[in-house]
Formats: structure tokens, sequence, C-alpha cells
């Protein structure tokens, strides 16, 4: 069951927290299981359209259809697997990309935002 995005945004600022009180323990943390995994999904991933090429190219060599469309089926899905766990690993499943040793998480443009709604209010009171 995936987080609602408020849930997501509750653990998006308790990982920043932990950056900020101690990356030691984040690193720590989110080391090498993650990596591990993350590569892993990549090398299958990349297989995986390799083998998908050579069904595409071998159904264009021997005029089969149904064969190239099965190859191109299996490249989309190698994609989605690589790409999808290596992004899931990466996160530790928050839908961000997970922040690098030694590196402060990026702010929320929130404050940016508001600034622009206040300059939008005052501009409209004043022509009223």
């Amino acid at each position: 069951m995936p987080l609602s995005e408020h849930e997501q945004r509750l653990l998006e600022q308790m990982e920043r927290a932990l950056y900020a009180e101690d990356p030691k323990l984040a690193s720590t943390l989110g080391g090498a299981g993650q990596r591990r995994a993350q590569r892993r999904a990549l090398v299958i991933g990349v297989l995986g359209i390799l083998v998908g090429l050579g069904m595409l190219l071998g159904g264009a060599a021997i005029p089969s259809v149904p064969l190239g469309v099965a190859g191109f089926g299996v490249m989309l899905a190698a994609t989605w697997y690589a790409f999808g766990r290596a992004r899931s690993a990466g996160s530790a499943g928050t839908g961000t990309p997970a922040t690098p040793k030694g590196t402060k998480p990026p702010k929320s443009n929130a404050g940016v935002m508001n600034k622009f709604e206040e300059r939008w209010r005052r501009r409209r009171d004043q022509q009223q």
C-alpha cells in the first residue's frame, strides 16, 4: 500500500532531520545494501533489454511480428524493472532520491511560493 502525500512529506522531514542531526548514522543506515540492490536491478534490466533487442531483431530478420512485439515488450518491462527498482532502492521507498553523503537535502520551495502568493494578493488589493 503506497504512502499518502502527507505521510511521504512526514517521512522526508524525518529523513532530513536524521541527516542534519547525525549524517554518519544516516549514511550507515542507507548504505551498501541499497547500492547493491540498485546495481543488481540495473544489471538485470540491461540484460533484459539486450535479450529483448535480440528478440526484436530476430523478429525483423525472420518476418515474425509476434516475436518482434514480444521483444519490444521484454525491452519495455526490463527498462521499467531496472529504473523502477533503482529509484526505489535509492530513495528507500519515499519516492525521492537519496541525499548523497556529505550534502544537504534540497530545500522546499514553499517559502518562495508563499512570497509569490503574497505579492499577488497585494497587487490585486491595490488594483481594487
